[in-house]
């Protein structure tokens, strides 16, 4: 599966209009829709630490703890490419609009009572870390 930050790079590097979904809830403006964007380097480090610590078992949420908007991850991805991305809006196909997810974010206490200390990256820092490190 590729990524979002991998799928908007090409986009926002060719100047072409990023295509983000319409809000159809008056909570959240357009673009606003917010998910725990979680850097994959992260989880990966969350199943280390669980491989080093095998007397630990259980299910376990992973992610940054923090949602964040689509609108930012457009714009963190702009931000590395020196570019301010154009955005355009599409409404969201009826057939997803009832089961669409406005926010999602990981409850990671679970994962932080049974020991886990490590840090997780910003989504700036994640996409910055991309960057430096992308083939």
């Amino acid at each position: 599966m590729q990524s979002m930050v991998s799928k908007l790079v090409p986009v926002i590097s060719a100047r072409e209009p990023v295509t983000l979904f319409r809000s159809h809830n008056p909570r959240y403006p357009d673009g606003g829709q917010l998910r725990d964007f979680v850097y994959v380097k992260d989880c990966v480090a969350v199943v280390g630490w669980l491989l080093e610590n095998p007397t630990i078992n259980g299910l376990f949420n992973v992610g940054s703890g923090t949602a964040r908007s689509f609108l930012d991850l457009v714009g963190a991805v702009g931000a590395q490419l020196g570019s301010r991305p154009e955005i355009r809006f599409i409404d969201t196909p009826e057939i997803m609009r009832e089961q669409y997810q406005y926010f999602t974010q990981a409850d990671v206490s679970k994962l932080r009572a049974a020991g886990f200390a490590g840090t997780f990256h910003t989504l700036e820092d994640g996409i910055k870390d991309y960057f430096e490190h992308r083939p």
